[in-house]
């Protein structure tokens, strides 16, 4: 195996273009640990991105999107599709801690040479989360992986932004999983594309099918009807059904012109999503690191100065936003 100083940019771009598993994943822990050499490694391949289809799979955690996945993998290797897996775990400090707990599952494919698994933590970068993810997919895309899965444990503002990236988005529940039928009527949960509840021999599963349907039937406004799956994923059961459906969503997407459109429209969102997390992050050390910018804080604090004056200090200080600028924003 290449050690660590025979990597360079060329070494590392020739070998993600000809799909070189070392390569590939020396990239991405570049990509996770903020290494100038990733930025430019994606900079470069960029150009030769956007032909890999993105599915993402979101839900409460133990609904088994991991079983899911597993499944879905086992049905598009048949077809010889080359796949990637990206697993998204904000809980965990580590690249790979995740790998060793619910991913087990996916552990029948790690020696399959057509799928590359990465199990992705926060590693506390700039950028966050979603910056680390996005440029992962965007080396999968390079390498020439034809379809990915990405993962997210759970439905928190990360794993909301973390699955915007996605071209088709599969929502996983079983019953019990209440609480995302909940954020689903109340809107707070973003309407999927398509919908699994996995677990069907379970008694109150049609239950939640038709209560999940009639949810969606209050949203007349889109084109698109998201499908509701009932699938048992251990087993294998209505998983090729599953597969129809995020086929023809993706077949929609195509015809009426909305994949380019959609895509567009993420990967603008991504750029403002890692601007934004970027920017927070450089206020807070910039406040942390200036006893001056505290001290305004602490005014707000003993309520001596009002939180928009801070922040208007704040802004002219860190980002030399003065004044006017700062009012034309807000006006």
């Amino acid at each position: 195996m290449a050690g660590r100083r025979d990597w360079t940019r060329e070494t590392l771009a020739a070998g993600v273009r000809s799909g070189d598993r070392r390569a590939l994943a020396r990239a991405i822990t570049l990509v996770e640990a903020g290494d100038p050499l990733a930025y430019d490694l994606v900079a470069e391949l960029y150009p030769e991105t956007g032909r890999m289809y993105t599915v993402g799979l979101t839900g409460p955690p133990g609904v088994g999107k991991s079983s899911l996945i597993s499944a879905l993998l086992r049905l598009v290797r048949e077809r010889d599709a080359q796949v990637g897996v990206v697993s998204v775990d904000p809980s965990s400090p580590f690249s790979h801690g995740a790998l060793l707990g619910d991913r087990i599952r996916l552990s029948d494919h790690f020696l399959d040479p057509g799928v590359f698994i990465r199990s992705m933590g926060t590693r506390g970068h700039l950028g966050g989360l979603a910056e680390a993810t996005l440029q992962a997919l965007l080396l999968l895309d390079a390498a020439g992986k034809e379809l990915a899965f990405l993962e997210t444990v759970g439905t928190g503002q990360s794993e909301v932004e973390v699955i915007g990236i996605a071209d088709t988005v599969l929502l996983v529940l079983m019953p019990g999983s209440g609480d995302s039928v909940q954020a689903l009527k109340a809107g707070i949960m973003e309407i999927p594309d398509v919908i699994a509840i996995n677990k069907m021999d379970h008694p109150a599963a049609k239950t939640m099918l038709n209560e999940v349907r009639s949810i969606l039937t209050l949203d007349k406004t889109r084109e698109w009807r998201p499908p509701i799956v009932l699938t048992e994923a251990t087993r294998g059961e209505n998983v090729p059904e599953l597969w129809e459906k995020l086929e023809a969503h993706r077949a929609h997407l195509e015809q009426s012109g909305q994949l380019e459109e959609r895509r567009s429209r993420n990967l603008a969102g991504e750029v403002f999503a890692v601007a934004s997390a970027r920017a927070k992050r450089h206020l807070e050390l910039a406040v942390a690191d200036d006893p001056e910018l505290r001290r305004l804080l602490d005014a707000v604090q003993r309520r001596e100065l009002d939180p928009l004056s801070a922040v208007r200090e704040i802004l002219e200080k860190v980002f030399r936003i003065g004044r006017d600028g700062d009012s034309t924003h807000t006006s």
